[in-house]
């Protein structure tokens, strides 16, 4: 199987955002049928509605300065979809990405032949699969598992992680989670199981209350993270944002948990760890005239963090091309986003579950300078209005959605590409 077959089939399972089935049952099958991968290395698992992908890229990191060898699973991509399974920070080739895939849809074909099966996996499960066997064959010595989505249900909670960590807890899929932070607490905090170590990011009232309650029910003794009480006020994180270091504070909970299991962690690798970590398309500077910034706030507590961000160091006007799933509180992250843009880009996202632009519109505060607002009905097309409207040194800010960072960030690789073959051309 080639990459691009790998990819082809893959995608003909259902996009990843609409083709949901939550539940354990397929995956552990599917695992069990390949010969168990996840048994072969000790696991992190991460939930949360924020901060879980950052929380994972800086314990990635610190582990990589411990020379830790480690598998990182995360969603979702931004270009190549081999971004998502990283083995010493690196991601998987894609040879060895067609190969894996070709022997999980294999697996899961004769499941689906010999009726231990009724449908074939997800696109989520098997990804989830792909990157256990990918760990098993590396030789791992530790897996930091990504959730998906909630974690009662996601496929990485088929794991069976040794130790899990749950990062800020906001609203966010309320389709599939719950209408209230309580009912989607219970949902995340359900990765707490019997003989787990639980780390706790800081989370508001009602969220805490169900964590604690479910940590009494399995009989496992909460580590809760307290605001500053790990990092060095010198400490510059890697990650950009204020937000960020309660992130890093769990990062650095769950390294110490590590530790106390046998991993050999010192202080220098966590400070190198926390400084050297990257997450791209979460407060991620391009260097061009305009500067671009790349920011995946996807949600109302994300667009908050993105906002306090911009009010304290970002000074040059801003140009936001902005576009969203259409399931997301848009008219919530409209009022917080979009009175920092001097000129606000509209745009639709190549996804069956984006927002359109007459849902975008709809969202616009009403007190908002219309002659600010543009539409356009690609991300193709709104890089072009934005650099035809912004200055040399003002910003070009991309947000609202990873799935438009992504898009976005393709469109100007593949650009800078052409540039560059021209420029050996002559």
């Amino acid at each position: 199987m080639r990459f691009e077959d790998a990819l082809s089939y893959l995608l003909s399972l259902g996009h990843e955002t609409l083709a949901i089935k939550l539940g354990l049952t397929n995956t552990e099958t599917l695992l069990n049928a390949l010969g168990s991968p996840h048994h072969s290395f000790p696991a992190v698992q991460i939930a949360g509605t924020n901060g879980k992908g950052s929380t994972a890229a800086f314990l990635d990191s610190i582990c990589l300065a411990a020379r830790i060898r480690t598998g990182l699973f995360t969603s979702p991509h931004l270009v190549s979809i081999t971004e998502r399974i990283k083995i010493d920070g690196r991601p998987i080739s894609e040879d060895d990405f067609a190969r894996l895939t070709n022997e999980v849809k294999t697996t899961a074909e004769q499941l689906m032949r010999s009726g231990e099966l009724e449908t074939l996996p997800t696109f989520f499960e098997h990804m989830t699969a792909i990157a256990l066997l990918a760990f098993r064959e590396a030789r791992v010595q530790l897996a930091i598992l990504e959730t998906g989505l909630g974690g009662r249900l996601d496929s990485t909670t088929a794991a069976h992680a040794e130790i899990v960590a749950i990062t800020q807890i906001a609203m966010d899929h309320e389709e599939y989670l719950g209408h209230t932070i309580e009912e989607i607490a219970a949902e995340k905090a359900a990765i707490i199981r019997p003989g787990v170590t639980a780390v706790i990011a800081p989370q508001a009232a009602e969220a805490v209350s169900v964590i604690i309650r479910r940590c009494k029910d399995v009989e496992v003794t909460l580590r809760l993270v307290e605001p500053r009480t790990a990092l060095n006020d010198d400490l510059q994180l890697g990650l950009p944002g204020r937000h960020q270091t309660d992130n890093a504070e769990v990062a650095v909970g769950l390294a110490e948990v590590l530790r106390e299991s046998g991993f050999l962690i010192s202080r220098e690798a966590i400070i190198k760890g926390l400084s050297g970590a990257k997450h791209p398309g979460r407060l991620e500077f391009w260097e061009s005239k305009p500067q671009i910034l790349f920011d995946g706030a996807h949600n109302p507590a994300a667009a908050t963090a993105l906002k306090h961000y911009l009010d304290e160091f970002v000074q040059p006007p801003i140009t936001m091309i902005f576009g969203a799933m259409r399931d997301k509180r848009l008219s919530e992250m409209a009022t917080i986003l979009f009175p920092n843009a001097n000129k606000l880009i509209l745009t639709e996202i190549d996804n069956p579950r984006a927002a359109s632009v007459e849902d975008l519109r709809t969202a616009v505060p009403s007190d908002l300078d219309q002659r600010r607002i543009f539409e356009s009905l690609s991300v193709n097309e709104a890089l072009q209005i934005a650099r035809e409207i912004t200055k040399a040194d003002d910003l070009i800010l991309i947000t609202g959605s990873l799935y438009l960072v992504g898009a976005a960030q393709q469109i100007l690789q593949a650009e800078i590409a052409a540039v560059a073959r021209r420029e050996i051309q002559h």
